[in-house]
């Protein structure tokens, strides 16, 4: 119920150091015909004269904007106090409801005023303000106090009020070890204030404090205490330290707040303003602003694209949105904006500016502002809207999808028109099978709860919602053992028989494959299939198949049906099965693709060399006798191969040494030598005489 933002305390270092200069020197333009005051402290530049503000006053001013964006986005509830430390603490406001407002803080402060340089007194110190926020800590709220006046009136109550709080100390230190000393001494104060109120009933022991201290220089000065981010130094206290330039506290102390608070940043890019100088004229400004970080997480739908950046010279991230045509927000105008899905508060973050202001009171006069932002296909979308209502301002977020008010689109027709081919009835049998009912026995009920939502999850794993998603559920009118082989696969008692009766469809699916059938697709889009070849519907449908096999597997007789299923896939092309087959492939991996493969009058495989007939022959004579340990299927191939080894032997092999290749006509080829080489002989004879004559005539 209490968070650590439910209290906060500032403690402002007021000593000496807080009155020097920031060093971040402001310019000062005169109009013509007027000259400055001439004055030697004020430096002075080519242009004109230039200030800078001290230490004190950027403080002061960063932390009255921070309870500035609290008290505008949570109006009650969370409370912020201020405690100034010099030679004393000073209490600037306290819990009540009365002084949590910024005309309160502000006359206070003026009151204080900037340090004195001069003064000289051992006395200056921050602790003395940590000390008493440690104690502001301790006080009850007024929501507190009714908490223990309740408690009061009910003995039997006995539970503890929850007390937690922030407390950001905005000082200066030399060193690391000068911050150390200062934790140190905030948590012995800590626990002695734990251990004092569990004496008095009118204070609160403290659960938990998040110190943040923030050590200040001025522009351009190096310090020695480095950043750090937030620790735990015990149960009941977590610190971190952040070093800044006195001009970029504000900048700090904002992206400090978007964690404290769970806050976003949204910019609205081009807003159309008159120029001040030159009415005629106008220029596109951007104004940022702050609200709950839920006002873009709840974004519904996958094609929103927030567009995110980082301003210049911030540490945050902002989502950029751009102005839309205003309209009005009467009811008449407001009936055309979709129902929001969340409203929050918003406050700018510079709130002075004129471009901020001008929005502000755009908005204040009745009118409303539609935001847009991009989509991943391209073009834009209005996500938000700002309006106002009782003088705050709203970001309310627009729904990207159907909205909740709206009557649900008929199934059976399809939302839009579009999708027309859910599958309801496999839907309802899905449903129907997986029902729970309670059960009879004693047996432990979390064990088996948990053993069907695994099993629920594993089967709905891959569940298509329209047929023109799927190919297996497409193709049971027409082909009639695969809706068998589904309530065969879907068995978790899956046995033997069943295991040889897929083995049968899984041979039949191979057939069509290696055959180059179609597939009979009934109502799935043909223009899915157009350009898609038969071996490629095929290595998709075994890809199905065996996602479909993976929701079901929980026996060994999955696991074949698995691999037979994985072999055919890789028969029909698929690269990757085929190289995890090969890397997997053993004696018995060629057993599952001839099981997958082979038909009862399929000849002996010629990966079978005749050294091995005999011994087929004998294990096959060994399966007949242990015939009843085997199935009908399985004694019908090893007859039907035992009558195929009975054929007789080619006698060319029988011929052949063992590891040459049996040669078919082997005299074909000496005949014909013999016939070229007598015809070659004759030639020769009758040649001799004439090259005989002449050479009786060269002569």
């Amino acid at each position: 119920m209490y968070d650590l933002n439910q209290k906060t305390i500032f403690v402002l270092d007021h000593t000496q150091y807080f009155s020097i200069s920031s060093e971040d020197y402001i310019a000062l333009d005169y109009l013509k015909g007027k000259t400055g005051p001439s004055n030697d402290a004020i430096p002075s530049t080519s242009s004109g004269l230039q200030f800078s503000k001290s230490l004190w006053t950027c403080s002061v001013e960063s932390s009255i904007e921070y309870c500035r964006i609290v008290w505008d986005l949570f109006p009650r509830g969370k409370l912020v106090r201020f405690i100034v430390s010099d030679t004393a603490a000073h209490i600037v406001n306290t819990w009540k409801f009365a002084t949590q407002n910024m005309s309160h803080v502000l006359n206070a402060m003026a009151l204080v005023g900037v340090p004195q340089r001069n003064t000289q007194s051992s006395d200056y110190s921050v602790i003395h303000g940590l000390r008493a926020a440690i104690e502001a800590l301790a006080e009850p709220t007024e929501q507190q106090l009714n908490l223990m006046q309740a408690a009061e009136n009910t003995v039997t109550t006995n539970e503890k009020i929850p007390n937690k709080g922030r407390v950001i100390c905005v000082t200066s230190a030399r060193d690391n070890p000068s911050m150390k000393s200062l934790e140190d001494i905030f948590h012995n104060v800590l626990m002695q204030q734990n251990t004092l109120a569990m004496t008095q009933k009118k204070i609160l022991s403290i659960d938990h404090c998040h110190l943040v201290i923030i050590n200040v220089v001025p522009m351009n000065v190096d310090t020695l205490v480095t950043n750090r981010k937030q620790i735990d130094l015990s149960s009941c206290l977590s610190t971190e330290i952040h070093t800044t330039s006195a001009p970029e506290i504000s900048n700090k102390l904002t992206h400090l707040i978007m964690s404290h608070y769970d806050l976003a940043s949204t910019t609205v890019t081009g807003i159309p303003m008159k120029e001040e100088q030159n009415a005629n004229s106008s220029a596109n400004y951007d104004v940022e602003i702050l609200h709950a970080r839920n006002a873009h997480t709840a974004i519904c739908g996958t094609e929103v694209l927030l567009p995110t950046s980082i301003k210049e010279g911030a540490e945050y991230e902002t989502v950029t949105l751009k102005w839309c045509t205003p309209r009005g927000c009467g009811a008449s105008d407001m009936s055309a904006c979709p129902p929001c899905l969340a409203q929050h508060r918003v406050t700018p973050v510079d709130v002075t500016s004129r471009p901020s202001s001008c929005l502000i009171n755009f908005l204040l006069n009745g009118r409303s502002v539609l935001l847009e932002m991009p989509r991943k296909a391209g073009g834009k979308t209005t996500s938000h809207l700002l309006s106002a209502r009782g003088g705050e301002i709203f970001i309310h977020f627009l729904p990207k999808t159907r909205s909740c008010l709206e009557d649900p689109p008929s199934i059976s027709e399809g939302p839009g028109g579009r999708v027309v081919d859910y599958r309801i009835s496999d839907f309802a049998a899905f449903v129907k099978i997986h029902r729970f009912v309670p059960l009879k026995s004693k047996s432990n009920c979390e064990d088996n709860l948990h053993r069907t939502r695994d099993r629920l999850h594993k089967r709905s794993r891959y569940f298509p919602l329209t047929l023109n998603t799927t190919m297996v559920h497409n193709l049971q009118r027409n082909m009639p053992w695969l809706s068998n082989f589904l309530r065969k696969i879907a068995k978790e008692d899956m046995d033997k028989t069943d295991e040889v009766q897929c083995q049968q469809n899984i041979f039949e699916l191979y057939t069509a494959a290696s055959r180059g059938e179609l597939l009979p697709f009934a109502t799935m889009n043909s223009n899915r299939l157009k350009g898609i070849k038969k071996t490629e519907q095929y290595r998709l449908l075994c890809a199905e198949l065996e996602m479909i096999i993976r929701g079901y597997a929980t026996n060994s007789h999955h696991k074949v049906i698995l691999e037979n299923i994985q072999n055919v896939r890789a028969a029909c092309g698929d690269a990757s099965i085929k190289a995890e087959n090969e890397n997997s492939r053993d004696s018995s991996g060629k057993s599952i693709i001839r099981a997958t493969t082979d038909s009862p009058l399929s000849p002996p495989h010629s990966m079978d060399s005749s050294s091995n007939n005999a011994s087929i022959l004998k294990a096959n004579k060994r399966n007949l006798i242990n015939a009843g340990q085997r199935t009908l299927f399985d004694i019908v191939i090893n007859v039907e191969r035992s009558q195929n080894s009975k054929r007789p032997e080619f006698t060319g092999r029988l011929c052949t040494p063992t590891g040459q290749v049996a040669k078919l006509y082997p005299d074909f080829g000496s005949k014909e030598k013999e016939a070229g080489s007598a015809a070659s002989v004759a030639t020769k004879d009758e040649t001799l005489p004439i090259k005989t004559d002449g050479s009786s005539l060269r002569s």
